[in-house]
C-alpha cells in the first residue's frame, strides 16, 4: 500500500505513526509546508510567557519520523490532485514534482479566518495559526523588550483564540485591548455567567475589553496601526483572531464534495473512494467539524486501524471536553462544543 498524507499536524502525524506500526511494509509519505517539525498548535497561544517556546513547542522533529521509515517532504505545498492518475503535484525546493498514491489522506487542518472586510489590510496585522506566525510576532516584540518597553496590541476577536492570546500577552507584560463584535466573550463556548467571569479575569490582567465593536478597517499611520471604529485608536500592532477556516481549497479544486469542510462519510472517506480526510477540515455527515485535539487524534487512530483492516465499525466521537488556556480562568459550567 502506498499512502500519501498531506499535513503534519496531530491528524497527519498520528495517522502516519499508527499506520506504520500496523503496516511495516507500507510506503508512507508525508508532505508538509512546515519546516520546524511536528509541534503542538495549542501551545501557540502560550507563546509569550514561555521563553523557550520555539524549542519546547516541537514535539518531534521530522528526522524522528524519517527514522521510523516515514518519508517526510518538508517545506512543500501540494498544488493539485489528479484523481484519475492517482497523483499529487508538489511545489517545493529540490523535491519530487509528482507523487503517486493508493490512498491519499488530507490532514491539512485549518487556516485563520479573516473576515472579508479585513482582507484588504492583511499586510497590516498578525494572525496566530502556526509556528511561523508565532515567530513573526515574537520577532516584532523583541525590539520593544530590548529597550525595556512593551508593545500595545489590539486583538480583534473575543472568542477562544482571541482571549487566549490576549491573556498570554498581558501576563507577559504587554498592553492589550480586545475588540469584540458581540456583547460577551466566548459566546459560542461559554454560558453568560462564565463569560462575565472571564471578563473579570482579563480585566484584572490589565486588558481593556470593548464590546459591540464594528471595526471598519486598519490603517498604518506614522509607524502605528490605527483601528478604525466610531473612533480611531493607535496601537503598535494588531492581531485578528476571528476563528478558523478549514482548508478545503485543494479538495475543491480536485472536484471533491465540500461544504464547511471536506465532506466525508462515517468512514472518513471523501466522495473519492481513494481519498480520506481527517482532522479540522473533515466535515462529518451531520455537518459537524471536530476541531479539538481528542477527537482529531481519535479520527487519526481509527483511520489507521480501518485502512490496515483492523477496524470495521464507523468512526464516532467519544465524549470529550475542552477549556480555554486563559491565565487564572476556570469555567464553572461545561463548554458548548
Amino acid at each position: 500500500m502506498n499512502i500519501v498524507i498531506v499535513g503534519s499536524g496531530i491528524a497527519g502525524v498520528t495517522f502516519a505513526e499508527k499506520y506504520r506500526a500496523l503496516s511495516p511494509d507500507a510506503e508512507i509519505v508525508l508532505v508538509t509546508c512546515e519546516h520546524d517539525g511536528y509541534y503542538s498548535r495549542p501551545l501557540l497561544s502560550r507563546g509569550f510567557t514561555k521563553t523557550d517556546i520555539e524549542q519546547s513547542i516541537i514535539l518531534k522533529g521530522f528526522e524522528k519520523l524519517r527514522e521510523n521509515n516515514i518519508d517526510v517532504i518538508a517545506g512543500s505545498e501540494v498544488t493539485a490532485i489528479d484523481r484519475n492518475a492517482k497523483t499529487i503535484a508538489i511545489d517545493g525546493p529540490g523535491q519530487e514534482k509528482s507523487l503517486s498514491y493508493d490512498k491519499l489522506i488530507l490532514a491539512q487542518g485549518s487556516a485563520a479566518f479573516v473576515p472579508p472586510p479585513f482582507r484588504p489590510f492583511e499586510k497590516l496585522f498578525f494572525s496566530l495559526n502556526s509556528l511561523v506566525d508565532l515567530k513573526a510576532m515574537r520577532k516584532f516584540r523583541q525590539p520593544f523588550l530590548s529597550q525595556n518597553k512593551h508593545p500595545h496590541w489590539a486583538v480583534i476577536g473575543g472568542g477562544l483564540i482571541g482571549c487566549e492570546v490576549a491573556s498570554d500577552l498581558a501576563v507577559a507584560g504587554d498592553k492589550v485591548t480586545v475588540y469584540h463584535a458581540m456583547d460577551r466573550l466566548m459566546e459560542r463556548q461559554l454560558v453568560a455567567e462564565d463569560s462575565a467571569s472571564l471578563l473579570g479575569v482579563l480585566q484584572s490582567s490589565g486588558i481593556a475589553v470593548l464590546f459591540n465593536q464594528a471595526v471598519h478597517g486598519i490603517v498604518e499611520e506614522g509607524g502605528k496601526m490605527c483601528v478604525e471604529t466610531d473612533v480611531n485608536t493607535e496601537f503598535d500592532a494588531v492581531i485578528v483572531a476571528c476563528g478558523f477556516k478549514p482548508r478545503t481549497e485543494l479538495a475543491q479544486q480536485a472536484g471533491l464534495d465540500v461544504g464547511r469542510g471536506i465532506k466525508v462519510n462515517p468512514y472518513l472517506q471523501t466522495s473519492d473512494e481513494a481519498i480520506f480526510a481527517v482532522g479540522d477540515a473533515a466535515e462529518l455527515p451531520d455537518g459537524k467539524l471536530y476541531a479539538y485535539i481528542l477527537p482529531i487524534r481519535s479520527q487519526a487512530l481509527w483511520l489507521a486501524n480501518y485502512l490496515a483492516g483492523q477496524e470495521q465499525v464507523a468512526w464516532s466521537p467519544a465524549p470529550f471536553s475542552t477549556k480555554a488556556k486563559v491565565h487564572g480562568f476556570e469555567a464553572g459550567h461545561p463548554y458548548n462544543l
